[in-house]
């Protein structure tokens, strides 16, 4: 799965080109101390990279130089003032061998950048996007949500190429586990690739909590498990929901032989959703969420470590999505929610709250030995006010449209929108990590 010849990326010229000396900080450093991706997970304690991975990026590198009178703004230095900025102080991915030389890539701190070759699909062209989500089809006026790209701070990265994820992916299997959130995501990563695939070469089929999406050419999958919680919610004969903090055997049978993992779970700890909690032998009325949050994955972790080879396949866990009910957070008063939210926060003193299951996912990864690679997509969706469906939902009715305080839906995203990046930097880093080919 990676080749031993290491490559060490040189990115001088277009860092001094896309840093930013004036980054906002996404949480206090106290708080969030550096998770990197440098993959003693992969090979000694440093990432290594294929040569056709190093051609890639070598590429991408030579077209941001070479394309910098063709941005939407004419010139480098207009894009960037049109920029947001960010720093999540987050997962490094590290490129080559020499540590005193070597390149770090913060994919996670940066910003958002109009970009007119946006959006990666067209949602009117993809059959397999919830209609919740399908916001123009909806009646959404304006599409500029759509035309935002991300810009890791200091460094270049490879443009999602669908033909490239399909045959890294050459009878492999990718599976994204969770809620609502994670399914946007599986739609998202489906939509991006069945686009270069014939009609009669992909197939879509369902079945109870598991939906697959098959590439038949490539023999690959992509799929998509409902978990919620990762652990087991079941209802007993009377009726109630009961969570059971140290299970997820028969989730877990999907997951096993999986290639690649995707996990996330979150907002679904947000409001109890259930009436009981089996702890062990011992039956709960009630319990903290975010206790309950924390055994759980530690159940996770154990069945991951138990369960899964890491020679054989590679594990994310993405932190929490955002929502954006609370105006007062980007300094706004007198708006309803997201609702006609044009664009991401832009203003200096943007300081949201971490989620406190960010900091627990976090806690929980690093003190795992099994390889996970945390994707900190918080902090950068965070700035996205502008990504929510709000009123452009397909299941709310035309009274309710019109009062978007009760009704509109920041919690979800919009597609095309939000989701394609995280799958932009889960594609990139699967590249760094030399994922197949």
């Amino acid at each position: 799965m990676v080749s031993s010849v290491s490559f060490i990326l040189a990115l001088t010229s277009i860092a001094c080109l896309l840093a930013m000396e004036n980054e906002y900080a996404y949480s206090s450093s106290e708080d969030n101390k550096d998770f990197e991706i440098n993959t003693s997970n992969v090979i000694d304690g440093h990432l290594v990279v294929s040569p056709i991975v190093a051609e890639d990026l070598r590429r991408s590198v030579m077209e941001k130089v070479s394309s910098v009178e063709d941005t939407p703004h004419g010139e480098i230095a207009a894009e960037m003032m049109d920029s947001v900025h960010l720093n999540l102080n987050h997962s490094m991915l590290n490129v080559g061998e020499n540590k005193a030389d070597t390149t770090k890539c913060n994919l996670f701190s940066g910003t958002w950048v109009r970009d007119a070759s946006y959006p990666l699909f067209l949602g009117a062209q993809c059959p397999y996007v919830d209609s919740k989500a399908t916001c123009r089809q909806n009646g959404r006026p304006d599409s500029d949500y759509e035309k935002w790209r991300w810009q890791p701070s200091g460094c270049s990265i490879p443009s999602f190429n669908a033909r490239d994820m399909l045959e890294r992916l050459r009878g492999k299997r990718l599976m994204f586990v969770g809620d609502s959130i994670s399914q946007s995501q599986w739609e998202s990563m489906v939509c991006m690739l069945q686009a270069v695939i014939p009609s009669n070469k992909k197939t879509m089929i369902s079945q109870s909590s598991l939906t697959i999406f098959k590439a038949l050419d490539y023999s690959a999958s992509v799929e998509f498990f409902w978990a919620p919680f990762l652990v087991q919610l079941r209802t007993d004969s009377q009726n109630k929901r009961i969570l059971y903090l140290d299970s997820m055997e028969s989730n877990g049978i999907y997951w096993q032989g999986i290639d690649v993992l995707v996990f996330e779970s979150s907002h679904w700890w947000q409001h109890q959703r259930w009436d009981l909690i089996m702890d062990g032998n011992k039956l709960y009325t009630n319990m903290d969420r975010m206790v309950a949050y924390k055994k759980a994955l530690m159940t996770w972790t154990k069945w991951i470590s138990a369960n899964i080879d890491p020679k054989r396949s590679l594990v994310f866990f993405s932190t929490t999505s955002p929502k954006h009910y609370d105006p007062r957070e980007w300094s706004e008063t007198n708006v309803y929610h997201c609702y006609n939210q044009t664009g991401p926060v832009q203003f200096e003193g943007f300081r949201p709250p971490v989620p406190p299951q960010v900091l627990i996912v976090k806690e929980v990864v690093e003190s795992m030995s099994f390889p996970v690679t945390l994707m900190d997509i918080t902090g950068l969706s965070q700035f996205r006010k502008d990504g929510h469906p709000s009123i452009y939902s397909s299941v709310l009715s035309n009274e309710e449209k019109k009062h978007p305080e009760k009704f509109g839906d920041c919690s979800h995203w919009c597609l095309p929108g939000v989701p394609d990046t995280w799958n932009e930097l889960l594609y990139v880093t699967l590249l760094f990590m030399g994922f197949t080919k």
